[in-house]
């Protein structure tokens, strides 16, 4: 069984080909920058040669694309986009244009003059190419894509709570990372970041979708150091989003996610502290441009040390960021699964694989080595 699983992230995307047939060390792998860092990069260099900017393409991931945008305007240049490609920077078309951007339609975009810049998370041609150019056999039976989706909220709604009432609806529905995975068809319908990433997949591949997030602390579960704990709190420290998960097995006591860049360690060990108490509010985190705290389990039955008190989660952290907790008072654990951090998230998606695809469940677990790690 060969998988291509990609995990699309804000600095890289993180890319793995599977074979179940050999050791999962031996997988193939690239880290390469993002979809949206390529896309910043060629809105950059019209920036500096003064011209116009057309935007083509799906709707996908923004941040320093977005950003790289808005310093083009403030230059004084134009930009154009589809609206395809213009929901990227906002759901609401009408706050793109405020931005200064010119919406066009794809004949419009193809007629106009400037550096055409085509906006996808998912560029299988170049994968395939990449991997051609060592003389790999580019063929795979199925896809385990991720990324990170805000979701199309409704205007006037807050983008960080719509992305956060989706993590918290989702536990609520099914407590456990997998239930997190979607096939295709399961994908909702305010998910479009996802459902385009998913929509530029082989369509005679098998696919699964996973949110990064919990992606990263399925993959962390996968280092034997991690595992071996009833209780994990794993935080997954990302280029731009930090989401921690308080665990027993792959069932989730609580949660919360903020944006990397805007905390600090002091409050990332605050923050990661009283949430295993059981005493940080949802108010905390998003006052502070976070998305938000969920407790999904308040009074789990958790092990004694001995003296009566509760004993603490065994901490881990994974993530490009995780240098911020290197020399904190939490002491963390950085995993390490199967050797790799940083195609943890990718590890993760190949869980997430065997989960939806029952029929591979086996082989795909047995050769990661993560049978019995479900929750308790």
């Amino acid at each position: 069984m060969r998988i291509l699983a990609v995990d699309m992230g804000t600095g890289t995307q993180d890319i793995l080909l599977f074979d179940s047939t050999q050791p999962v060390e031996n997988a193939l792998r690239m880290i390469m920058p993002s979809a949206t860092e390529i896309a910043a990069g060629r809105i950059r260099t019209a920036t500096r040669q003064r011209r116009p900017v057309v935007l083509t393409g799906v709707t996908a991931g923004g941040g320093p694309c977005h950003w790289a945008l808005e310093r083009h305007l403030k230059a004084g240049l134009a930009a154009y986009a589809t609206p395809e490609a213009a929901r990227t920077f906002d759901d609401d078309l009408d706050n793109v244009q405020r931005m200064g951007v010119t919406l066009v339609s794809e004949d419009e975009a193809a007629r106009s003059d400037g550096e055409h810049v085509q906006l996808r998370d998912l560029d299988l041609d170049a994968i395939r190419a990449a991997f051609a150019a060592f003389d790999v056999d580019t063929r795979f039976d199925g896809l385990a894509l991720g990324c990170l989706d805000h979701g199309a909220s409704p205007p006037g709604y807050s983008d960080r709570l719509f992305r956060f009432d989706h993590l918290r609806r989702v536990v609520a529905a099914r407590n456990d990372l997998r239930a997190f995975a979607y096939l295709p068809h399961e994908l909702p319908e305010y998910l479009t970041r996802a459902r385009t990433l998913v929509a530029a997949a082989d369509a005679d591949a098998s696919i699964v979708f996973l949110d990064t997030g919990p992606a990263a602390a399925l993959g962390a579960l996968q280092d034997p150091q991690v595992s071996a704990h009833e209780e994990q709190l794993v935080l997954n420290l990302g280029n731009m989003h930090a989401l921690a998960f308080h665990l027993r097995g792959t069932r989730i006591r609580s949660l919360y996610e903020h944006h990397t860049g805007e905390v600090t360690a002091g409050q990332l060990v605050d923050f990661t502290q009283r949430l295993i108490a059981g005493t940080l509010p949802h108010e905390d985190v998003f006052d502070t441009k976070g998305h938000g705290v969920y407790y999904a389990d308040r009074h789990p039955a958790r092990p004694s040390t001995g003296s009566g008190r509760a004993a603490a989660p065994f901490l881990a952290v994974t993530g490009p960021q995780r240098s911020k907790l290197r020399s904190s008072l939490l002491r963390p654990y950085f995993a390490v699964p199967h050797g790799d951090m940083m195609v943890c998230g990718c590890f993760g998606l190949l869980w997430a694989f065997a989960e939806k695809h029952p029929e591979h469940r086996e082989e795909v677990l047995a050769a990661l080595g993560v049978s019995g790690m479900e929750a308790p």
